[in-house]
């Protein structure tokens, strides 16, 4: 397959800092996004720390006899260690943390994916797109049970709070999933800061109606930004051609 791909991160207009953080590797090998909490100084270093960690961890062992979906789960919980030792050397960023979705494409091997956190992955398919990760949230758990329904967990007060991130020692296990991509796809992997502004339906539209991968995450950060930008805003978009 032949990818090609784009990022774009802004600090929105409210927050005085960007603590998200993305990478998009050059050879299109893989693709990560995180959205660091703890503080102005905590919440940048957590998702700097992650990106900077998995990156690494992925290129080392690249070549390694090692399948994709445990080179990602390695990956992310040598993360969350790396997290945990600044918190150990920095007492003051002990509460930071971040979330990380990760998309990657290994020759020979289906394309996988691993997130923990809220910041999403999803597929733009004929005109149609779809969430394939699941919130770590406490509200996102809730409307799996039935407790609220959507248009409750969209204005809940507790909605942003995570029931896994990195940068906890109870962390022990990352959410991976094989991927199913096919030429025509848009993979799109954002910061909440995306979603907590524009619906679904929103985001569907400005996939379908952008001549270029290039002009839909532009057209996504600024119209986010319209309806409050109340948080750091992150997109990255993946096409499969």
């Amino acid at each position: 397959m032949k990818l090609h791909f784009t990022g774009v991160t802004d600090p929105g207009l409210i927050r005085p800092t960007n603590q998200d953080a993305y990478y998009t590797d050059p050879q299109g090998r893989f693709f990560i996004v995180a959205d660091g909490m703890g503080g102005h100084a905590g919440g940048e270093q957590a998702s700097r720390i992650a990106t900077q960690e998995i990156y690494k961890y992925l290129l080392e062992n690249w070549n390694s006899s090692k399948g994709s979906p445990q080179l990602l789960q390695e990956a992310l919980l040598q993360a969350n260690e790396a997290i945990l030792q600044d918190q150990h050397h920095h007492p003051e960023r002990a509460d930071m943390g971040t979330t990380a979705v990760v998309v990657m494409f290994r020759t020979g091997e289906p394309a996988c994916s691993a997130h923990v956190g809220d910041s999403r992955l999803y597929r733009f398919r004929d005109s149609q797109l779809e969430q394939l990760t699941e919130d770590h949230t406490w509200i996102a758990r809730a409307l799996k049970m039935g407790d609220i329904n959507s248009e409750e967990a969209r204005i809940h007060p507790f909605r942003h709070v995570l029931s896994r991130c990195l940068g906890r020692e109870d962390l022990h296990e990352v959410e991976v999933q094989q991927l199913d991509v096919k030429p025509g796809d848009r993979l799109l992997l954002c910061s909440d800061g995306l979603t907590e502004e524009l619906a679904d339906e929103k985001i569907a539209s400005y996939l379908q109606q952008s001549p270029s991968i290039e002009k839909a995450a532009t057209s996504l950060v600024e119209a986010a930004k319209q309806q409050g930008g109340h948080d750091n805003i992150t997109v990255v978009i993946v096409a499969i051609d």
